[in-house]
Order: C-alpha cells, then sequence, then structure tokens
C-alpha cells in the first residue's frame, strides 16, 4: 500500500509543472477528456458498476490541471532515518497512541483477538498517517482519481482507483461528497486507496456501512484486517533495538538474511544495555538504517509487513519503531558516531555510479531506497569496504575513480 497524504508532506516537496491539456491527451489516441470519459463510465458499467451510481458521482468526475501538477510535481528529497524518526515519532504521537489505546481498550482488545494485530501496531499507522484522524485531506478523491486515471503518467493505476471508488459509492458504504482526501486520491483514518478500502474495509460499529472516514472502530478494524492479510503473524515480535559489536561481518545486517538470534547472540549483538540476547531459536534481521554508526534493530519477518504498507525502509523502519515506544519501549541510542547525512543530489550521483556498474537501482530519485541500498552493499563487497548497505564519501570516491 502506498500512502501520500500526511506523509507526503514530509517525504515530498511540490515542484509544480504545468505542461498543456492537449500534449496529455495524445496517451489517448487524440480523445478528449469528455470523450475518455464516456467511454470509461461504459466500461466501469462492464464491470459491475450501476449507472446509478455513476449518475450520482457524476458531477465530480471532471478533470482537474493542479491534481495532475500536484502528483507530477512530486520531488521526493532524502532525509535520514534520524531525521525523519526526530519528527515524526514525536512525543504526542507516543502519547497519544498510548491514550488512545487505554481509551478505546476493549476496541483494541477485541481487533487483536480477531485479527492478531497489536493495539500498539496500529495506533503506530494512525498517528503517522493523519495524526489519529486529525487530518485527511481536502480534496474530492472521485476527483482526484478521475483526473489522474485520465493523465498518462499512472493511468492503468488511477482507473483501479477510480473504479474502486465508485463502487464504494455502490456499496453505500460513503457518498461521492464524503470522500474528501488528499489529491492522491487515499482515503480514511489510515490513508487507504480507494481499492484497498473496497478490499480491506470492515463494518466494525455494526451501522452497515464501511466508514473509514468517521467511523474509528471501522477505521481501526480495516487496517488490522489488511495488516493481517498481508502476512502479520500473530503473537510474534516486530522490531527490538540492540546494540552491535564494532567488530563483526556486517555483509550479514541485511534485511534479506535471518538468522536464530541465538547467533545473533554469538556474535556479540546485545540489548541496548549491553545485556545478552535472548538466545532462541527467533529468527531475525539485523537492520542497520543509516549503517554501522547509527541505531541498530533486529527486525523480525512482522517487520516485512511495515515494507508492505510503505516500502521506504526510513517509513518503515520509523513506523515500527513508534509502535515499540508506544509498548513501553524506551528512546533508541543513536548511534556511536555522528554520521553526515547525504543530500539528494549526492544520492542521484551515488545511483548513477552505482547504475554505471550494472546495478539496478530503480528510478535514479536521490532517494535511498532498498535497491540502491543492495547496491551499495554490493560494491562495499568489491572495494572491500564495511559492507553496511550504507553509503559514505569514501565509498563515492572510490567509485568516481574506477
Amino acid at each position: 500500500m502506498r500512502h501520500s497524504s500526511f506523509i507526503a508532506t514530509m517525504l515530498a516537496a511540490a515542484v509544480i509543472a504545468s505542461p498543456a491539456l492537449a500534449q496529455r491527451a495524445s496517451c489517448h489516441r487524440g480523445a478528449s477528456f469528455e470523450q475518455w470519459l464516456e467511454q470509461f463510465k461504459r466500461e466501469a458499467v462492464g464491470e459491475g458498476v450501476s449507472p446509478r451510481a455513476i449518475a450520482a458521482a457524476a458531477h465530480l468526475m471532471v478533470y482537474d490541471q493542479q491534481v495532475v501538477n500536484k502528483d507530477r510535481g512530486q520531488k521526493v528529497f532524502s532525509q535520514t532515518f534520524l531525521e525523519f524518526s526526530d519528527r515524526m515519532v514525536a512525543r504526542h504521537r507516543i502519547d497519544g497512541g498510548i491514550q488512545r489505546i487505554a481509551r478505546n481498550r476493549p476496541l483494541f482488545s477485541r481487533i487483536e483477538q480477531q485479527f492478531g494485530v497489536p493495539a500498539p501496531v496500529i495506533a503506530a499507522f494512525w498517528a503517522l498517517e493523519t495524526d489519529f484522524g486529525g487530518f485527511m485531506g481536502n480534496l474530492p478523491t472521485i476527483k482526484s482519481v478521475t483526473s489522474l486515471a485520465y493523465d498518462c503518467r499512472r493511468p492503468d493505476l488511477f482507473r483501479k482507483q477510480l473504479i474502486a471508488s465508485l463502487k464504494i459509492v455502490e456499496r453505500g458504504d460513503l457518498a461521492p461528497d464524503q470522500m474528501i482526501g488528499p489529491f492522491a486520491g487515499e482515503l480514511g483514518q489510515f490513508q487507504f486507496l480507494p481499492a484497498h478500502y473496497l478490499d480491506y474495509g470492515v463494518d466494525y460499529d455494526g451501522d452497515g456501512r464501511r466508514d473509514l472516514i468517521r467511523s474509528t472502530p471501522d477505521a481501526l478494524a480495516s487496517a488490522a484486517n489488511y495488516l493481517s492479510k498481508i502476512g502479520w503473524k500473530r503473537g510474534q515480535p516486530w522490531l527490538d533495538e540492540v546494540r552491535a559489536p564494532a567488530q563483526m561481518d556486517w555483509a550479514q545486517a541485511d534485511l534479506t538474511i535471518q538468522h536464530p538470534r541465538s547467533q545473533w547472540a554469538r556474535w556479540g549483538v546485545t540489548r541496548p544495555d549491553g545485556s545478552p540476547l535472548q538466545a532462541d531459536s527467533q529468527a531475525a534481521s539485523l537492520l542497520l538504517p543509516m549503517g554501522r554508526f547509527g541505531p541498530a534493530f533486529l527486525a523480525y519477518p512482522n517487520f516485512q509487513v511495515f515494507l508492505e504498507w510503505n516500502q521506504s525502509i526510513v517509513y518503515s523502519t520509523s513506523a515500527a519503531y513508534l509502535a515499540t515506544r508506544i509498548a513501553g519501549a524506551p528512546p533508541m541510542h543513536r548511534g556511536s558516531k555522528q554520521i553526515v547525512p547525504f543530500a539528494s543530489a549526492q544520492i542521484r550521483e551515488l545511483q548513477t555510479l552505482l547504475a554505471r556498474r550494472g546495478h539496478d537501482v530503480g528510478k535514479i530519485d536521490g532517494f535511498l531506497g532498498l535497491k540502491s541500498r543492495a547496491a551499495v552493499k554490493a560494491e562495499q563487497v568489491k572495494l572491500g569496504l564495511p559492507a553496511d548497505s550504507y553509503p559514505t564519501p569514501e565509498l563515492v570516491q572510490r567509485l568516481q575513480a574506477r
């Protein structure tokens, strides 16, 4: 699932571009928006949307250039895990999660019993996505997804969301004018895309509708239902802070590599206070979101669910860490050394160097994602550098020289 309303304000800066509508119509073989819309309506009926639902939403099925400008103008900038978590894992979100769990304890208990997802995990996503429903966006969703379905950048994705939006109306969950969110079409207290709303939304207050905007029980249960469906393992941990020794095989610190906790203990990984790990068979990966000098965590299989929610390692680690804080964990250690962050331009340069050496870094976008980190590790291994998957000026200099 990709979310972009509240989090986008932290991870993206808008750079507005306004190409003419006529230029974009070329991907529709010259069809105007009106012609495209009429064809879409016929196709929607063929996919099970009633003419009644289409008529109810028709006044919002219009093209909005400003929505397209916002979507095309997104520019991701780089934030380190500490920069992002310092801002987002704030005291008011920790306290807010604790207080809301306490106020709604029977509800959270019922949800955990049914779906297996603990309250702190749900509360962490609730806090990060919308500040517990405090800000869910202010644009008409159907107008947004209609505009983006016609635009040529991601038409298949948003055509699916427009169909799902109409089916939400058809099902009676929300009226078209109640569907309000950010420009990319997310809905509700957990910022579900319409297709996720349709597929995973739960009526948990028993009123016959799935209202993820105004019904807290529906919103919380729907988030738990989604997390359960994408692989959450009941009763299992998700993240623990640890301390790694100064000397170890850093190449083992990789989300694709798992070892029993007993093995990590033999290699000298301890609890943050230096006490021994629980030396059992629980599988875990060593996660170093800022390399060997930064914070260190054991990430368990449930951590992959955080990555499924949002593929950004910075966001997913922050969400998992926030969940541990709401559950009662102390603040993390910031690492053993001040780490100079890479700016977006430096990461783009690094990605370009890595791509030239045959690595798949995905889009060269100035964002240190999982593919870029894997490429960094591969080059660190080749160059005999500590392979902790995090870039350093030395690595860039060595790549520039080759």
